[in-house]
């Protein structure tokens, strides 16, 4: 037992004890978790969003929620095992450099549509994905960095057609949103 009346001790393997009331502890805990409060929903408090979250990106004259789809393995899993997505969602594949692409639908059971877009956000192809249809669907373009798969027939019936633009400064923000480069992606 410590009976030194000044408020401290030695620990049986030499640490000093410092003795402090216990409403001072309880009272500077509660000082320390209020604290954070004023601060709470600020950007840079905020925890990195991940794949799963949808960011309002636009195709043209529409507006889609697209989770984004940037490290390895998000671009390989894609939509894989997903048994639905809402009319107006779809997933983004970020790739760093243009290149020739191709998408197939290994454990995936959404019928889809791709959009192949070029390095400058513009919709290049668009191409329909069949459900769990292994055979890759290829870009004819050798520059595709941007791909967008989509529910079946969204492309058409929204009018969405080669030619539109895809919103590259959202992009860039829903990667900085998930704490990611866009610049690895050419992006600003």
């Amino acid at each position: 037992m410590n009976t030194n009346l000044h408020g401290t001790g030695t620990g049986r393997f030499g640490q000093v004890f410092i003795w402090v009331p216990s409403w001072l502890v309880c009272g500077l805990l509660g000082l320390t978790l209020l604290s954070g409060c004023g601060r709470a929903g600020t950007d840079k408090d905020a925890a990195p969003k991940t794949v799963d979250d949808r960011f309002a990106i636009r195709i043209g004259e529409r507006t889609v929620q697209m989770q984004v789809a940037a490290l390895p393995a998000e671009l390989q899993k894609g939509l894989m095992f997903r048994k639905t997505m809402g009319e107006d969602e779809g997933m983004l594949f970020v790739f760093t450099v243009p290149q020739p692409q191709g998408f197939w639908m290994r454990n995936t059971t959404l019928p889809l549509d791709i959009g192949y877009f070029d390095a400058t956000g513009e919709l290049k192809e668009i191409y329909p994905l069949y459900p769990l249809d292994e055979q890759s669907v290829r870009s004819r373009s050798r520059s595709i960095q941007f791909c967008l798969e989509m529910n079946q027939g969204w492309y058409k019936r929204n009018d969405v057609k080669p030619g539109a633009k895809l919103d590259l400064k959202a992009v860039a923000e829903a990667l900085r949103a998930r704490g990611l480069k866009p610049e690895a992606a050419g992006l600003r």
